[in-house]
């Protein structure tokens, strides 16, 4: 049975990734499977670059475990360029969270913001939906592994968004004490919880709040842990 291990032995992973596509600047794009070849969840970070506090956790919990998950497969980093770069997009400045296929892709940039003053600064959704690599790359693992449950590690609204209102969904807001919405209240064109709405596939967008890796770690990383794991109280429900 997986089991975490001592703290002083979580300086590296210690099983191996899989590399599911390639970026734009040609990094790799990695995933980690799960041991028994059956995905019931999968776990993925930063398709924004600039949310490295995303993989940075995932990451502590991954490395906090005794072998890698038997049902879980995660993304450590969904947008290795963007991460490398510090930007929220990929290297050629698309916004891969709105570049996916869906019916309500929209041409024109969209604007986030740049600042706590409130500047916004526009990124492309790409030359056409689906055109970017990352992109292509993480539909194609999504049908490969075709898992029940996805979630998508983001910051910094503090919330959990489950268009489903799932069991787990609600065990995830009730554990990390964050408000359950089944909207994140703003629209999302060419979103990729949009394309998995579209495409049958349940999204929870687990929503980190604006902290530091350091005071995130006390509530989230046994939360991710225990999805690593596979908890009867949280993937049994």
């Amino acid at each position: 049975m997986n089991r975490q291990i001592p703290i002083e032995m979580r300086g590296h992973l210690r099983f191996s990734s899989k590399r599911y596509g390639t970026t734009t600047r040609g990094l790799p794009l990695e995933v980690w499977l799960p041991s028994s070849g059956e995905t019931d969840l999968l776990i993925f970070a930063a398709i924004h670059g600039e949310e490295t506090e995303t993989t940075a956790l995932l990451s502590k919990a991954l490395r906090s475990i005794e072998s890698t998950p038997e049902r879980c497969a995660v993304v450590l980093s969904a947008n290795p360029d963007g991460a490398l770069l510090g930007t929220r997009g990929n290297a050629r400045g698309v916004e891969l969270n709105r570049n996916f296929p869906a019916s309500n892709w929209q041409e024109a940039p969209v604007k986030t913001r740049w600042s706590p003053a409130g500047e916004r600064v526009a990124f492309s959704t790409g030359e056409k939906p689906g055109s970017e690599p990352e992109t292509q790359g993480l539909m194609n693992l999504m049908k490969h592994l075709n898992p029940e449950t996805t979630i998508s590690l983001h910051a910094p609204l503090g919330c959990i968004d489950d268009p489903k209102d799932s069991p787990l969904g609600n065990w995830i807001a009730e554990q990390s004490g964050l408000k359950m919405v089944r909207e994140i209240g703003y629209p999302t064109p060419g979103s990729f919880g949009s394309w998995c709405a579209e495409n049958d596939f349940h999204v929870i967008t687990y929503e980190l709040p604006g902290q530091s890796v350091s005071e995130l770690q006390s509530t989230h990383l046994p939360i991710l842990i225990d999805l690593l794991l596979g908890c009867s109280d949280c993937l049994n429900l």
